[in-house]
């Protein structure tokens, strides 16, 4: 089925609020399990949540209820983390990102600029990097799911006083970043000044002008209104991120392997269908967010590039992740160092 972001917008509540009527109609459900994600219910990695969960659920015939909690309502993703850990919640969908602070090489694909292109990514992470990053998944007692979920190439917007340019225009830059040292230490490299602010009160940290900017792809950049509080956005591309759907080991062990299998089967087929979704939104979105008031530039990436070279990030992070898991990545990119 081919999804517009328009029908990717309109069917969202409709699908959240399914799912927990499901949860309801299925209460007797042998496994009942909680799945939880920072993304809007408006967002398409919610909506394929969701349509991940009623599939389960039908294929199943009830015998697993698994309700997905958008928006943060079951906290800020550290929060999750620590819970899904814990055991508190059965599921969750945790951005590459946030899970490096658990796992480190979680961090490996989103070094800065080293992606040039989706088939770079997919290429790398249905393969040898995606294979290198769950097995260090598996190594913390969370259960990852085969596929990893788009999140998209991530830009830097801005507040009105300042459009960014070039690495110049980032001397200084109070910028937000999510909860992870990758980040930090990129843009530190650029000389900007990054505070880890959680996603869920990034739009409060904007309004309030705590930050100057942030960076997200532009699906993050819509869905969660950012445009409100920030008028330019430079297309910078300078990393990819991803989700990865991990689950608690204990709750994962205790189903059959026939329901295991229609999890992972359901999930990862979902993956892929909101991989497209993300891909198809990239291509009306500016224009959309040009509509609502956005201005929009497309810096050159290799002076960013080579002040990140200068400032010795692309070692630092060899020597992070190891010269194994490095070469694992320049395979897919090309050499970085």
């Amino acid at each position: 089925m081919k999804m517009t972001r328009r029908g990717l917008l309109g069917t969202g509540s409709g699908a959240v609020a399914a799912a927990m009527f499901g949860k309801r109609a299925v209460a007797a459900a042998e496994f009942d399990f909680k799945l939880g994600v920072d993304t809007p219910e408006t967002h398409s990695l919610t909506i394929r949540l969701v349509e991940a969960a009623k599939a389960v659920a039908e294929q199943s015939a009830g015998r697993v209820n698994i309700t997905v909690f958008s928006n943060s309502q079951l906290g800020g993703d550290p929060e999750m983390l620590s819970q899904v850990r814990a055991g508190g919640i059965e599921l969750m969908a945790a951005p590459s990102l946030t899970l490096s602070i658990l796992v480190p090489l979680s961090g490996l694909p989103s070094i800065g600029f080293a992606f040039q292109s989706y088939d770079q990514v997919w290429a790398a992470m249905d393969g040898g990097v995606g294979e290198t990053v769950r097995e260090a998944i598996g190594k913390t007692g969370l259960v990852p799911m085969k596929k990893v979920w788009d999140n998209g190439f991530r830009q830097i917007t801005s507040s009105s006083s300042r459009q960014l340019g070039s690495v110049d225009d980032l001397k200084g830059f109070k910028i937000r970043v999510p909860v992870t040292a990758l980040l930090t230490s990129l843009f530190s490299g650029l000389g900007a000044l990054p505070s880890s602010i959680s996603y869920s009160e990034l739009y409060s940290a904007l309004q309030t002008h705590i930050v100057e900017g942030q960076e997200n792809p532009l699906a993050q950049v819509s869905t969660g209104k950012l445009y409100e509080v920030q008028k330019y956005c430079a297309l910078s591309n300078h990393c990819w991120s991803g989700y990865w759907i991990i689950g608690n080991r204990r709750a994962m062990a205790s189903l059959p392997p026939d329901l295991l299998e229609i999890i992972n089967t359901a999930f990862d087929a979902a993956a892929v269908k909101e991989r497209a979704d993300l891909v198809e939104m990239d291509r009306s979105l500016q224009a959309e967010l040009t509509e609502k008031g956005m201005t929009f530039n497309k810096p050159d990436p290799v002076q960013f590039r080579a002040a990140l070279v200068k400032a010795g990030f692309y070692t630092q992070w060899q020597k992070t992740y190891g010269a194994d898991a490095w070469a694992a990545l320049e395979k897919y990119t090309g050499k970085l160092t």
